[in-house]
């Protein structure tokens, strides 16, 4: 009897078999007649069933529930798309993907594919919660690519949801991410398109049978300044100073000459009005690179948020000195040479009607009047790039008809109504 009892077992549990993959393809028709809803509910159906099949039912069932939720080729629903791509995932856990692993791979690169669309028309949109909830979750499903997680953080931030961007920074910082690429490119001879590969031994291979030229190797920047720098900043924005403060710190003590990494901290440091940190900071990144002009903009503009004229005009005149055409620099100095006009105007207002009162307003408005010529020439270099300031025509027109040139105010006059036109 007892023999007779697993002898019955046994021929349950194989009709119990044969009824799994009947279903299952059941559902594969179904999605081969484009019926593809109906198939995730077959599907679905048999999920309760995994138990019972073997390694090959199970590599099997998720390479159909797979197709079923990657549906057609114009399939843009990315909850769809991502649930196909876990699946496909699962295919290879079970028997080495050996039946159907290679097409799996290739249904979740097209999955893939769709959903990157997908979130790039959600980030063009700023929807950005929601394109980093879509790169995150390909993250997950293709842990070796780490810039899912690195665009899903800046996605984050976009979408001010702060406290999610931490936590994806915070991965990365784990991983040791970096962000640092070799490219390896070409251009196209027929096309004239500089084109990226794979391998700089597949590079080659097309360089040396004649179909592209000019083959080219980059390394990319480093994010690890950035991620550092907007991990310090969300804690400013958080109100968490000391923690943004050891952000910046620890990320200087790993990487203490680190270019990038010094200009982050330079950008914290001036947000948090810690102007001799920020100097600090700059000077470093200036002796790396000391013919650039922005560098030392960028100290004036520092210098001027602390109330400190005289060092901001220094920095701005260094800035020139370097590139007599900077317009911002130019922009700056006529901008702290105007600012003085109202404490002339402050000390003229003050005077009575005596003699004496009037012949020192006569002196206070020539010394104003003195005071915008000076400023003239810096305005003029700040509207000569390619896109004129429109504050700065609008004060060069005001000065003109101040100093009482009416040829260059009708002149300014003109250039600003054609600006404010557009």
């Amino acid at each position: 009897m007892k023999t007779k009892s697993l002898l019955l077992a046994a021929l349950s549990f194989t009709a119990l078999t044969f009824a799994q993959k009947k279903e299952i393809k059941s559902a594969e028709k179904t999605v081969e007649s484009g019926s593809y809803v109906q198939a995730q509910t077959e599907i679905n159906g048999l999920e309760s069933m995994m138990g019972q099949m073997d390694e090959k039912e199970k590599e099997y069932y998720y390479f159909i529930k797979g197709r079923a939720y990657l549906g057609a080729e114009d399939n843009k629903k990315a909850d769809e798309l991502l649930k196909a791509m876990e699946a496909f995932t699962k295919v290879s856990e079970f028997n080495g993907g050996s039946k159907y692993g290679e097409e799996a791979t290739q249904f979740k690169q097209q999955a893939m594919n769709a959903v990157i669309s997908s979130a790039v028309d959600d980030q063009n949109a700023e929807k950005y919660d929601e394109a980093a909830t879509k790169l995150y979750t390909l993250y997950t499903l293709t842990p070796k690519d780490t810039s899912y997680l690195y665009f899903a953080a800046s996605n984050a931030v976009n979408g001010q949801n702060f406290k999610t961007a931490l936590d994806y920074y915070g991965q990365l910082k784990t991983l040791g991410y970096t962000g640092i690429e070799t490219k390896f490119t070409a251009k196209n001879k027929e096309s004239g398109q500089v084109e990226s590969f794979n391998s700089k031994q597949q590079r080659d291979l097309f360089v040396k049978s004649g179909s592209h030229e000019d083959p080219k190797t980059e390394v990319t920047e480093s994010r690890a300044g950035e991620i550092a720098k907007n991990i310090a900043l969300i804690y400013v924005q958080e109100g968490e100073n000391e923690k943004a403060i050891s952000a910046i710190d620890d990320a200087l003590a790993e990487s203490p000459d680190d270019d990038a990494l010094l200009r982050s901290a330079a950008d914290v440091y001036l947000k948090m009005d810690m102007i001799e940190e920020y100097e600090a900071a700059m000077n470093k990144v200036i002796a790396k690179d000391p013919n650039n002009p922005g560098l030392y903009f960028n100290l004036g503009v520092g210098a001027a948020k602390a109330g400190n004229d005289e060092k901001a005009m220094g920095y701005y005149t260094k800035a020139l000195e370097i590139d007599p055409n900077y317009s911002v620099a130019n922009l700056n100095i006529a901008a702290l040479m105007l600012g003085k006009d109202k404490e002339i105007i402050e000390q003229m207002n003050t005077l009575g009607n005596t003699k004496a009162d009037n012949a020192k307003y006569g002196e206070l408005k020539k010394k104003r009047l003195a005071l915008y010529s000076d400023a003239v020439p810096y305005l003029e270099k700040a509207i000569a790039g390619e896109e004129a300031n429109v504050e700065a025509v609008r004060t060069l027109y005001n000065i003109h008809v101040q100093l009482g040139n009416t040829a260059e105010a009708d002149k300014y006059k003109t250039q600003l109504d054609e600006l404010e036109s557009k």
